[in-house]
């Protein structure tokens, strides 16, 4: 059982001596104060007498008690502090947290945190103040000497401590004990001592603390979290953090891909980024941002960290680059190369969903790894190495081309290992066969190799029998989940217009009527080549059945100009077509021999190899168990 002491020695001054601890070294910077839970012994600390104090002496001798001044920074300057700003509607709190208004007062800060953590809606039976001094009294007591178990789920997670004094390395432990007593279903959160770590430096006790990281863990906001509690809700956060990494910051994606075994277990260090190698005056804005739009400002700032690593590697490949300590070193170093004001402004830059669209991703991530198997602690690495190098086999890519492939997907389907369900040279080049081979999985991996040696394919989000639906046809389906790509000669992914430019579709209620979608049929040929007339008029794809794992940019929560295209994927008699408008990113026909790629309005894609192309070899693979 892992033991922490709690008994503090008497300094030479009379003060309160704390857990032992190394002395910071001089130059030392003061974001990177740590202990960690689990990957070492923490002593027992045992003290005579004469040596030991009441712990409870310094509950309350003010705001700043668990600060270590020498450590803290300076605190930054602005022109004007507005007399009324506690009073400021919401809207404007968030503009001037983003901008760092209280980062000028800390007695200013410490106000704005209690009043904004006392807003936030949580359980009707929430630990307060009064509880954490009755428990810590009952826990703790009177004695000179006492241990206690650190609450299981900290085991092998790391503590920040920031600027904190040993005193207040002393309350931070004692909270977490408090909070693993009062708290049993909390099974698992790394992020919890970093958020009470910084709570400490503007509490005025340990009771006040603790009864605003209870309000915390306790929220029930509507879509809304501020505290994963389990394995299960932390891991869903990191895939989810991967999808968004995917789709909003391609060159960084790219670059780890191609530099890392496992680019998931890159990403499943995004927390850590934010709130373990961040220096205090980084971290504490972006706790200043967090505690008034929840965790989504979090996935915000990571993204634009990311970004700027990207831009801060001068090599578009370094090679044997461990990238997962580059990253711990650039955050940690983040001050070289940009200032908190200008992440900030970059993270608010950039365009995501909504709130809702988030947690929806989240909680289809939660379902996957659920029906993996996966809801207790383990090593990320050992089941999101879905292409195993050893055993893939493939007439067409590469396992490490495939894992490139893989690491595209949306994480809730790239956790499971990839099945081939068809195959030109074993199942022969029938479109028909294509269809019975195919029909029943979703999502699936379209791979096309052409007699010139050139390798292209998409990621196809919806099942092929689709096609069937309303009729003989049913025109174009899918989601903006799909994507076309090139392997060979160049490695290069083209997704959904709208995800670069959000802007040009609007949410609308789900009531509001579709047009039809145009038929495959007008859109594709009998000729060779699979060419044919697009219609003029592009409209949204019928929508998809309910109850589907797609609700990331799913297509029926956008109205879509009409000239715009939305037109994922198609199947008839005559051929399959991906990608529409001007033109097909992908057309075969219906011997699965001849094919055309060009430009096209959904993907705003280059042809994907020579615009008329003859097929050697086509594979389509789905995902184990998905």
């Amino acid at each position: 059982m892992l033991q922490v002491g709690l008994s503090l020695p008497r300094s030479p001054g009379g003060a309160a001596g704390g857990f032992p601890m190394a002395e910071p070294a001089e130059g030392d910077n003061a974001g990177t104060g740590q202990e960690m839970f689990g990957s070492s012994p923490v002593t027992v600390v045992i003290t005579s007498e004469a040596a030991t104090w009441d712990i409870d002496a310094s509950s309350c001798l003010g705001c700043g008690q668990f600060v270590d001044w020498d450590r803290m920074p300076d605190l930054e300057q602005q022109a004007h502090i507005p007399r009324d700003i506690l009073s400021k509607p919401p809207k404007e709190l968030k503009k001037l947290a983003r901008e760092g208004y209280w980062a000028a007062s800390r007695a200013l800060r410490a106000q704005v945190y209690q009043q904004l953590i006392q807003q936030v809606a949580c359980r009707l039976v929430t630990p307060d103040a009064l509880v954490y001094r009755d428990v810590a009294s009952r826990l703790f007591g009177k004695l000179s000497v006492s241990s206690h178990p650190l609450p299981e789920f900290l085991e092998g997670c790391s503590m920040p401590t920031y600027c904190l004094n040993l005193e207040g390395v002393t309350a931070l432990k004692k909270i977490l004990i408090c909070v693993g007593n009062l708290f049993p279903d909390i099974t698992y959160s790394p992020v919890l001592p970093s958020l009470v770590a910084l709570l400490l430096h503007y509490s005025e006790d340990e009771a006040q603390c603790f009864e605003n990281i209870s309000r915390l863990i306790a929220s029930n906001a509507p879509h809304t979290s501020y505290i994963d509690q389990s394995f299960l809700a932390h891991q869903a956060s990191c895939m989810t953090f991967g999808d968004l990494a995917n789709k909003h910051c391609p060159a960084a994606h790219k670059l780890i891909a191609s530099t890392s075994q496992n680019v998931f277990e890159v990403y499943s260090e995004w927390l850590s980024w934010l709130f373990h190698y961040l220096p205090f005056n980084y971290a504490i804005r972006v706790f200043d941002v967090y505690l008034l739009e929840g965790q989504k400002v979090l996935y915000r700032i990571a993204l634009a960290l990311l970004k700027q690593y990207r831009l801060s590697v001068a090599s578009a490949e370094p090679e044997g680059t461990d990238i997962k300590a580059d990253l711990q070193a650039f955050v940690q170093n983040i001050a070289e190369h940009v200032t908190v004001d200008k992440l900030l402004e970059r993270a608010f830059g950039i365009r995501l969903f909504s709130r809702k669209e988030i947690w929806l991703l989240q909680m289809a991530n939660r379902k996957a790894l659920m029906e993996r198997g996966i809801t207790m602690v383990q090593s990320r690495q050992s089941f999101h190495l879905a292409v195993d190098i050893q055993n893939f086999s493939s007439s067409i890519v590469t396992a490490q081309e495939m894992r490139i492939v893989w690491s595209w997907i949306p994480e809730r389907f790239s956790l499971f290992p990839p099945l081939l369900l068809f195959s030109t040279s074993e199942d022969g080049c029938s479109l028909q066969r294509f269809y019975t081979c195919c029909e029943g999985y979703e999502p699936t991996v379209l791979l096309i190799k052409t007699t010139e040696g050139e390798v292209c394919g998409a990621f196809l989000s919806s099942d092929w029998s689709e096609r069937k639906k309303n009729g003989v046809t049913s025109g174009f389906f899918g989601t903006g989940e799909c994507f076309v790509f090139t392997v060979r000669p160049e490695t290069e992914r083209y997704e959904w217009v709208f995800i670069k430019k959000p802007e040009l579709a609007k949410a609308v209620p789900r009531s509001r009527q579709r047009s039809p979608s145009p038929s495959p049929a007008s859109l594709l040929g009998s000729s060779p080549d699979g060419r044919g007339t697009s219609s003029n008029r592009l409209t949204v794809p019928t929508p998809q059945r309910k109850g589907r794992l797609s609700p990331f940019l799913a297509i029926r929560h956008f109205l879509l100009p009409s000239k715009t295209a939305s037109m994922f994927m198609s199947g008839s008699r005559e051929g399959i077509i991906i990608g529409g408008g001007g033109g097909q990113a992908l057309s075969l026909d219906a011997n699965l021999l001849w094919g055309r790629t060009e430009h096209c309005e959904t993907f705003n894609n280059p042809p994907l190899c020579q615009e008329n192309f003859k097929v050697q070899l086509l594979e389509v693979w789905g995902f184990q168990n998905a």
